[in-house]
């Protein structure tokens, strides 16, 4: 390696750079101007067939999990329901299906759309007593106040027999919780 003059180093760049590179560069992706009276474009799409290969999922585990919690949060409690009256809540999956979890009820929570995001992503986990477990090195206690139901305790489902299965619990602490990056998050 060797230091080399101001004089050759602009050479090099001007030989190897095209002199009009800032107008090449402010045209490159809209290369007409903008123009306020151009009415909307319509754009047809071309159609992709597409083979799939995913692990099998019963199409009944989200009826069968939100029912067995009466459609309501097992972590804040909320019974939500939308504009149309259906119920807000989702069938989360406690090992996932691409962790060979089952689609059994014994391996849901009945979760909100924010709960699920966050159990799913090691923020939130449930012991062995049903207590609700925070990283709270992650999730600011705000958060936690207005998410969680009083007491911090799962709600349990209307049958006992749907509760979650213990070793399901144990697999997503030991492999899901508290294993996120914490630059993933955005807050």
């Amino acid at each position: 390696m060797r230091r080399i003059t101001e004089g050759d180093f602009a050479r090099i760049v001007n030989l190897g750079l095209p002199q009009r590179l800032e107008d090449i560069e402010a045209t490159r992706y809209d290369p007409r101007p903008f123009d306020m009276a151009e009415g909307a474009q319509t754009f047809e799409r071309p159609v992709v067939e597409r083979l799939l290969r995913r692990s099998y999922r019963d199409v009944a585990f989200r009826r069968k999990v939100r029912d067995a919690y009466d459609y309501r949060c097992a972590i804040s409690g909320l019974r939500l329901r939308n504009g149309g009256g259906r119920p807000e809540v989702q069938a989360a999956h406690i090992r996932p299906v691409e962790h060979q979890g089952s689609d059994s009820v014994r391996n849901g929570l009945a979760l909100s759309g924010t709960l699920h995001w966050m159990f799913d992503r090691g923020l939130i986990s449930v012991a062995d007593d049903h207590s609700i477990l925070v990283s709270r090195n992650k999730v600011p206690a705000d958060v936690v106040d207005r998410l969680l139901s009083p007491g911090g305790r799962l709600i349990p489902p209307r049958d006992p027999r749907d509760a979650p299965h213990p070793e399901n619990l144990r697999w997503h602490r030991e492999n899901v919780f508290g294993q996120i990056a914490t630059g993933d998050l955005a807050w």
